[in-house]
């Protein structure tokens, strides 16, 4: 069974394993297909090349194909007739039916005419094939039985010579022509291999993207600075009148799904300049220099369009740290590749008017030599949004959907802490498919909800019946965490509990943060690791035995309590040290940075508080247990206990709200009445009689 969830906004020291641990909602990465736009190759003379144009055969393609013409010809010159064996050639001989003059006697076979016959009017021509084993007592009696009236017709040497090797020159030119239309296809221009050194990247506009800085919200700050960017192109004199320098290249660092993709659209969407799109994986390729070639080619197309925007998506396929790893010397095509970007943009060739924006969710990893001053002279943070940026990304998703008046886009960007834009796209998209599904006519609240809850856990899974008692443990399991979140008033407010199973969970307990957090506190940081003790701790005390339901528990807990200790200097025995490897460096055997006695004191620590933990929730656990008693026994009629009803239950209060089951039942009884009521509209004839006033009833 699940554990609790709990959730709180991530600060830039946190390790990644923790915040996705502590988090309510993942971030998921925003990708989208890009458009293309065809470029015309320019030949030598400067004119067009269209793709209708027909390629060049070149010269081995030309002798290729005037190989196949003589073999052809030579096919279809070469004599016909009837294959016969020796005895029959002698019996046409010995009738008269072999014109004395028509016997030829040649290198692969024996020539001869037959007479017309009674029923054809026509001579005909018939052959004695050889071959190296007969051909010698073959030839002989042939020339017994003519008595020698024939001729001799030797092959020459140059048609054996094409016989031989006609077929391998046809099979060659086939996998040239093949090979040349693939490769042509591939790198969209003529030539064989010269196409693999050419940009792949794509052209952008503003009516191809159709995105705009209106459709940017929740990252205002990052706005602000693209914006000058697009500034600097429009107007660059009233920059350089000062004395200053268009930047070389912007850097967008932020997590997947934040919005740096959607940015680098809204600026080809604003400015009125070339948009050059390429993705770093492009460079990369089997052959060796390739990626280098194609650097050059992408920037010297963009000089010549200067001034203009190159937009290079995941750059840390290709600007990764040089000499890491095992990679120690010799020749890497990556390092290749990075050392023509550094050239392209801080070289010897002056770039005014070329400026390159770059987007990575691995800054840690970059070459210094690429994110230095000079390069890329500013490094845009791109933030998971707060709770302002959460409301305006859920309006602006909300334009496209019609929506019920009682939703409460508010509520909703409450509960999504450390939630992306593209969560809080997939929110409002999910919903809407939801309500459609359901036959609504907007988008509720509750689908908003459900559709929060989904992509988070998945899909809930109402029609999976499990046994009474594995559904009794899991209903004490989520009190234990419900009834702690309610009484530790450091920890967030409960939202709601529920024991319907989702995706890989038998049940979670949501909170629901009252403010986002830039850090974590120690008292927040004690009151959540207990929350999530309560689990175990209710169904050991229940079943008096222990599932491995409280796996992600302990997960939670134990990665908590070593990012305390390592990271946060929250050991008074430790100090103000942090103990947490560097995860900036590719290296693949890592050492440690302090002995194996401050090894052992880190895991004593972890454990102490892990311990304390433990203890301290099982005995507000053991103090409350008439509580978890009856919030556990309303989760197994209600199945979803919201915070209102978790507080009214440990009051010592009832709920009146209808069971499952009876809601189940009111649900067939409202289809069974639409359904009698359709069938009225549609027979009116089958309408009974009622007095004035009556009202048809569904049974």
């Amino acid at each position: 069974m699940p554990s609790i969830e709990i959730t709180a906004s991530a600060i830039p020291e946190t390790s990644r394993s923790l915040r996705h641990s502590l988090a309510t909602f993942m971030a998921g990465p925003d990708k989208e297909n890009r458009p293309q736009q065809r470029r015309t190759k320019q030949g030598p003379e400067g004119k067009g090349q269209g793709p209708g144009r027909p390629p060049s055969l070149g010269i081995f393609g030309m002798v290729a194909m005037a190989v196949l013409a003589l073999f052809v010809v030579m096919l279809f010159t070469q004599p016909r007739g009837e294959n016969i064996d020796l005895a029959k050639f002698k019996q046409l001989w010995d009738a008269g039916q072999i014109a004395k003059d028509s016997v030829v006697i040649r290198d692969d076979a024996i020539l001869a005419k037959q007479a017309p016959g009674p029923d054809s009017q026509t001579s005909t021509s018939v052959r004695i094939q050889l071959n190296s084993a007969t051909s010698k007592s073959t030839v002989d009696e042939v020339k017994e039985i003519t008595g020698g009236q024939f001729t001799s017709q030797p092959t020459s040497a140059l048609m054996q010579l094409l016989i031989v090797t006609a077929p391998i020159v046809i099979v060659i030119g086939f996998i040239y022509f093949l090979i040349s239309r693939s490769l042509r296809g591939a790198g969209g221009g003529a030539g064989v291999l010269g196409n693999f050194g050419k940009s792949r990247h794509r052209t952008l506009n503003k009516e191809m993207t159709g995105i705009t800085f209106a459709d940017v919200a929740g990252i205002d700050e990052a706005k602000e600075e693209v914006t000058e960017i697009i500034e600097f192109l429009k107007n660059p004199k009233k920059f350089t009148k000062l004395g200053g320098r268009i930047p070389r290249g912007v850097l967008l660092v932020g997590e997947p799904g934040c919005g740096k993709t959607l940015l680098a659209k809204a600026i080809a969407g604003e400015a009125d300049v070339p948009f050059f799109s390429i993705s770093g994986s492009d460079f990369v390729e089997m052959f060796v220099g390739v990626g280098a070639s194609r650097v050059r080619d992408l920037f010297k197309q963009a000089k010549d369009s200067a001034p203009c925007i190159i937009f290079l998506d995941e750059i840390d396929a290709v600007g990764r740290r040089r000499g890491s790893g095992f990679n120690q010397g010799g020749h890497d095509e990556r390092e290749q590749t990075l050392n023509a970007i550094l050239v392209e943009m801080d070289g010897f060739t002056p770039s005014d008017g070329v400026i390159v924006v770059a987007a990575t969710n691995r800054a840690d990893v970059l070459d210094p030599a690429l994110v230095r001053p000079g390069r890329f002279d500013r490094q845009v943070v791109v933030p998971l949004p707060d709770l302002k940026g959460r409301l305006e990304i859920l309006r602006v998703h909300a334009k496209r959907v019609k929506m019920d008046p009682s939703v409460d886009l508010e509520k909703i960007a409450r509960g999504t802490p450390m939630f992306s834009g593209a969560d809080l796209a997939a929110i409002i998209n999910e919903a809407a498919i939801s309500a459609t599904m359901q036959n609504k006519e907007a988008v509720e609240h509750d689908d908003l909800e459900e559709a929060r809850d989904k992509i988070k856990f998945g899909r809930s899974k109402k029609s999976r019946v499990r046994e009474k008692e594995e559904n009794r443990l899991v209903a004490y399991h989520e009190a234990g965490h419900a009834v702690l979140q309610m009484l530790l008033k450091d920890a967030d407010p409960l939202h709601k509990v529920t024991i319907i199973p989702r995706g890989n969970y038998g049940g979670a307990t949501f909170s629901l943060p009252q403010k986002d957090r830039t850090g974590y506190s120690l008292k927040w940081l004690i009151a959540s690791m207990r929350v999530v003790c309560g689990g175990r701790i209710a169904e050991e005390r229940i079943s008096s035995d222990i599932t491995s339901g409280a796996s992600q528990d302990i997960t939670q807990a134990t990665t908590m309590a070593r990012a305390m200790i390592l990271e946060w200097g929250m050991s008074p025995k430790l100090g103000f040290v942090r103990y947490a490897p560097s995860d900036t460096k590719d290296v693949y055997l890592r050492e440690r940075d302090f002995s194996e006695e401050t090894a052992r004191l880190i895991d004593d620590e972890i454990r102490r508080l892990v311990d304390e933990a433990f203890i301290d929730a099982k005995r507000l656990i053991d103090e409350n247990w008439d509580k978890v008693v009856a919030v556990a026994e309303a989760l197994i009629r209600y199945e979803t206990l919201n915070a209102e009803d978790v507080e009214r239950l440990m009051r010592g209060e009832t709920i009146t709200k209808p069971t499952v089951s009876e809601q189940i039942r009111a649900e067939e009884r409202r289809k069974a009445a639409a359904a009698v009521l359709e069938q009225l509209e549609k027979n009116p004839a089958d309408k009974p009689d009622m007095p004035p006033g009556g009202l048809p009833t569904p049974a």
